[in-house]
């Protein structure tokens, strides 16, 4: 009975993916997990934390919403046919180190994509990652470090161990994660976490990572990935 259980949720893993539909919704299969996630921010305004504030029930398969309009968020409710939404997708097919930044410092090596940036603004903190990069060789800075690089819902910032040579990623089972900004009805991108596959409308494959975001406003310029474009107020 376990040895069955145990082939049927490894046939169901195989089975999770996005594709990306041609000027439609992303479409989702496998029995993806999906919540919505609040940005939690101290007294001056800058993103502390995220708080899961809606579990949305499980489904086998379903379609989220990639022009910004549907009235069904987050779901689609073919509103992308009426109003002629062009989903052309832009990003490019380069794996993500080809196109990062590298910035050393003697604990840590950040690797800093900024096409991909989501605007939450975890980064920002204590003075910002790239400083704290910088004087990572005192313990409490590159603690700080890996935290608001662990946060970075895009995938934009990442870090690699200077002892180890090891990247340090969160641990995340597949996952979306619907960003919500920290005050009331401000949306942002669609967070797919534990490396999901992700499909273009041409039928190829995107790179696969640990995290990455989708935009779900319609007005990105790097499509299907997030650029930032929302714009959703974080103060």
């Amino acid at each position: 009975m376990g040895t069955n259980k145990k082939k049927k949720n490894e046939i169901r893993k195989i089975k999770q993916g996005i594709k990306v539909s041609k000027n439609g919704p992303y479409l989702i299969t496998g029995s993806v997990p999906m919540v919505s996630l609040t940005i939690v921010t101290d007294a001056i305004g800058d993103p502390t934390k995220w708080n899961v504030t809606k579990e949305y029930p499980m489904l086998e398969n379903y379609s989220l919403c990639r022009c910004g309009k549907s009235k069904t968020k987050p779901f689609c409710d073919g509103t992308h046919a009426k109003i002629n939404f062009d989903g052309t997708e832009t990003a490019s097919r380069e794996p993500y180190l080809k196109l990062a930044k590298i910035y050393e410092g003697p604990g840590l090596t950040l690797a800093d994509n900024e096409d991909l940036c989501a605007r939450v603004r975890f980064c920002h903190r204590e003075g910002g990652i790239w400083n704290l990069v910088r004087n990572s060789e005192n313990s409490v800075e590159k603690a700080l470090a890996i935290e608001e690089a662990a946060c970075c819902a895009s995938g934009r910032l990442t870090l690699i161990d200077k002892k180890t040579g090891a990247p340090i990623e969160p641990k995340f089972d597949p996952s979306i994660a619907l960003v919500e900004g920290p005050k009331a009805g401000t949306m942002g991108p669609i967070w797919v976490r534990g490396g999901i596959p992700i499909e273009s409308a041409d039928g190829k494959p995107y790179e696969i990572r640990n995290r990455v975001t989708l935009c779900r406003c319609g007005k990105s310029s790097n499509k299907p990935f997030c650029d930032g474009r929302h714009a959703f107020e974080l103060a």
